[in-house]
């Protein structure tokens, strides 16, 4: 099996696979954005089937490259930058480059063996789901570009008709829309306009689908979730997809660090205070932080807790920040021991 050490930076990713015994194959350095990210991909299926990628733990700079990797069925796994400084003194090339750093790393992954860092890797239905979840995304985005151009045409055909945001999203007021224009004297305008109509309907039937199909994978892996108030099935998804198998954290503290969920101490004197982290995942940090509000407004046991950590003198976004550091907790508990007759948990 290869182990392919990567060195990450804020421009450049250099990567260095070497064999079991440590000797290096092939190393490579490809720029720090997703063209990149697909090139060193490419390198390394050419090398060998068998492989594990080990990224230095550099998160804001690594983060990228990891989920690129997770996505495509790849395992990663996290080196502490600590464990380099051993690799580095008892390295036998002398100096210091990307390469140079790259090798010690796989070097340093190999000394304290790969298998025993935490890894992760997304085989089967959690696979699926990330990749259903980011196809959709990115499908919305293009319905709301289409949608945003769509309201100038018919701002610029009927000025006096009023069209609710966030209306055009949905099948009955496209209907609508397209009577309308079915019967408006053929120009220029109307012709773009029907055709931005029709990209938009295509659209709106796969995301519909997606969605769909989602419901159906998530009920099959994680049902626990969707017995949950707020949790719905993109949220779900979401949660399975970023989470990449909850058994490589060992408890829901180090869960909550990767999510950027865990509130970093500033306190000093009388001073006790925690302060926002804006590490982490920031994808599994925003299903998180949906959750939280969708609890806050839909169940009136979340609702209560919130007003109790605000009479304790705590801000709305201090309690916030404390909520999903409790949700985190319970979405722990729920993947990690799923309940045989899923329960709803109360804050």
């Amino acid at each position: 099996m290869l182990t392919i050490g990567v060195d990450p930076h804020k421009d450049t990713h250099t990567a260095a696979a070497v064999d079991a015994v440590g000797d290096e194959r092939s190393h490579r350095t490809q720029p720090a954005r997703r063209e990149g990210f697909g090139a060193l991909l490419i390198w390394a299926r050419d090398l060998d089937t068998d492989r594990v990628w080990v990224i230095e733990d550099c998160r804001h700079v690594s983060g990228p490259l990891e989920r690129f990797l997770i996505d495509r069925g790849e395992t990663v796994a996290r080196l502490a930058p600590h464990l380099m400084a051993g690799a580095r003194r008892g390295a036998r090339t002398r100096g210091k480059s990307d390469p140079i750093d790259a090798l010690a790393i796989a070097h340093a992954a190999l000394r304290v063996g790969v298998h025993s860092l935490p890894a992760a890797r997304l085989a089967g239905p959690e696979l699926e789901i990330r990749q259903l979840v980011c196809h959709r995304q990115r499908l919305i985005a293009a319905r709301t570009r289409l949608i945003n151009e769509l309201r100038w045409q018919l701002h610029d055909l009927w000025p006096d008709w009023e069209i609710p945001r966030r209306c055009l999203s949905g099948t009955s007021w496209q209907h609508q829309v397209k009577h309308r224009l079915r019967n408006a004297p053929t120009s220029a305008i109307v012709r773009i306009a029907r055709d931005e109509l029709r990209r938009i309907i295509d659209l709106t039937r796969t995301i519909n689908q997606l969605h769909r199909e989602l419901a159906g994978l998530v009920a099959h892996r994680a049902p626990q979730l969707l017995a949950q108030p707020g949790c719905g099935v993109i949220c779900a998804a979401k949660l399975i997809g970023e989470i990449a198998g909850i058994h490589r954290f060992a408890n829901d503290a180090k869960l909550a660090r990767m999510a950027g969920c865990a509130p970093i101490p500033v306190s000093s004197g009388r001073t006790d205070r925690h302060r926002l982290d804006r590490g982490g995942n920031r994808q599994l940090n925003h299903a998180v932080h949906l959750l939280a509000i969708c609890r806050i407004r839909h169940d009136p046991n979340t609702a209560a807790y919130i007003q109790k950590q605000r009479q304790t003198g705590k801000t709305s976004r201090e309690a916030i920040r404390n909520l999903k550091r409790h949700l985190i907790r319970h979405i722990y508990q729920l993947l990690t021991h799923p309940p045989t007759n899923p329960q709803t948990i109360h804050c």
